[in-house]
């Protein structure tokens, strides 16, 4: 792989309209020297992974506000694991309630971000994941 920039595609899926959060997240990854791929809104979980699987991205990063985070995250989990991209890592935040974001924890989801969480705590979180569990 040699030392190309850590590539994160940052998608909003579903019907929810909010994309500043994604936006602040996104500009924060590429501050942070990775390379970010945005998809921008109204996104399907099969145009995320494949648009994931196209772009060879080491990190999803879904932000999430419309409540559907029960669907879209098992879905996306489930369609990661049957293209075989089990080494990418599906991480995102939004108003994800604690127990809901433990469920989705044990079901495969990364680390999962509440509204306020300082950016360079979830870039430090894509960076560190990525070394432990991709051959870079």
């Amino acid at each position: 792989m040699g030392n190309r920039p850590i590539r994160v595609l940052v998608a909003k899926v579903g019907l929810d309209g909010h994309d500043r959060g994604a936006k602040v997240i996104a500009t924060a990854l590429r501050d942070a020297g990775m390379e970010v791929i945005y998809t921008g809104l109204r996104q399907t979980p099969e145009m995320v992974v494949n648009a994931a699987l196209q772009e060879d991205v080491d990190a999803i990063g879904i932000s999430i506000l419309s409540g559907a985070h029960m669907t879209v995250f098992p879905k996306l989990i489930a369609l990661l694991k049957e293209k075989g991209m089990n080494d990418v890592l599906l991480t995102g935040g939004g108003i994800i309630p604690e127990d809901d974001m433990k469920a989705l924890n044990e079901m495969g989801v990364g680390k999962l971000f509440a509204p306020g969480t300082p950016t360079s705590e979830i870039a430090d979180y894509i960076k560190l994941w990525v070394k432990e569990n991709r051959n870079f």
